[in-house]
């Protein structure tokens, strides 16, 4: 019985996983020099991927063709729709940001949060 448990119950340490780097896409910078940090634990069938995220201050374009779920670990950030109002979030804030939003994102101080994300 354990081991049929085991198989639907992911735990996960970050410190036993490779983080993959990057930056912005080219073009989206706006301001500073962001560098990423994911942390992906998984990657489950039909498109669902849940893990860490982290990035050093800056600012770039964002477009979103999927859902992500986000709670902030530490830092702040400010979110900026398109058109819209800006989002100051912070440690503990949880929120959606769902298919078609565009705008921006600018990391204040730096932002570490859990996601998932379901394409």
């Amino acid at each position: 019985m354990g081991e049929s448990v085991t198989k639907k119950f992911l735990g996960f340490d970050i410190a036993s996983i490779e983080p993959e780097e990057g930056a912005p896409a080219e073009g989206r910078l706006i301001s500073g020099n962001p560098r990423f940090r994911t942390w992906n634990f998984e990657e489950a069938e039909g498109g669902v991927y849940a893990g860490v995220w982290e990035s050093t201050p800056g600012k770039w374009r964002i477009e979103y063709d999927e859902w992500e779920f986000c709670h902030i670990l530490a830092g702040i950030s400010v979110i900026t729709e398109e058109g819209g109002e800006a989002r100051t979030v912070k440690a503990g804030d949880r929120f959606v940001i769902r298919p078609g939003f565009k705008g921006s994102w600018e990391v204040i101080e730096t932002t570490r949060k859990d996601y998932v994300i379901r394409l």
